[in-house]
């Protein structure tokens, strides 16, 4: 094709690198935007739980079935793997880099949002590993929210949960992190733009 004809025709001409960049921004944002947010709601809640709530006087919201009972847990969320603290330190910050890294490509709004939670709750968490007792690396984590005979839990383990939960859903559907879904072909992604673009 000339160039004649692509200055002619504005939208034979490649797309600016900015103009493809920046879904991924925005969506790299509102990733952040949903971390902040519960990691804010978590450490609130954590500071909370810590000033009012004592380990020998839960408090009860609803009868025996809904507490706010203090606990320092050692383990990941739901007190699993109580024993591997250290080892949940270092998969921690992982999560966190890996998530960031995928982040910086995203395109759909519903992975910014899982990856989001599961940021924020990571995140929550691995604070308390760092700097809460009893040392660096190896801090206990403070879990206060107990339903039934479900473990004690937190807002970040609630985060990672329902994120985790999503981003399962997400793929079952075939909803790839670029906004695409698996085995559509070029063809109907483009229809599907144009018949976009024409509403």
């Amino acid at each position: 094709m000339t160039d004649d004809a692509a200055r002619e025709d504005p939208s034979l001409e490649p797309p600016e690198p900015n103009a493809v960049a920046a879904p991924a921004g925005r969506r790299l944002i509102a990733l952040l935007t949903v971390a902040v947010v519960v990691f804010a709601l978590d450490l609130i809640t954590k500071v909370f739980a810590v000033a009012k709530i004592d380990p020998r006087d839960p408090i009860s919201i609803i009868g025996d079935t809904v507490t706010l009972t203090l606990v320092r847990n050692p383990g990941a969320a739901f007190s699993m793997a109580t024993g591997m603290t250290w080892v949940l330190t270092i998969v921690s910050i992982a999560v966190v880099i890996g998530v960031i890294k995928i982040g910086r490509t995203l395109q759909s709004g519903w992975w910014a949002l899982g990856l989001g939670l599961v940021l924020g709750g990571a995140l929550g968490n691995l604070v308390d590993r760092i700097f809460r007792s009893p040392g660096p690396l190896q801090g206990h984590v403070v879990d206060f929210v107990s339903v039934g005979w479900w473990p004690v839990f937190n807002v970040a383990d609630s985060a990672i949960v329902c994120g985790a939960i999503l981003l399962v859903a997400l793929t079952v559907f075939g909803i790839d992190p670029d906004g695409s879904r698996a085995g559509r072909t070029d063809d109907e992604g483009a229809a599907e733009e144009t018949e976009k673009g024409a509403r």
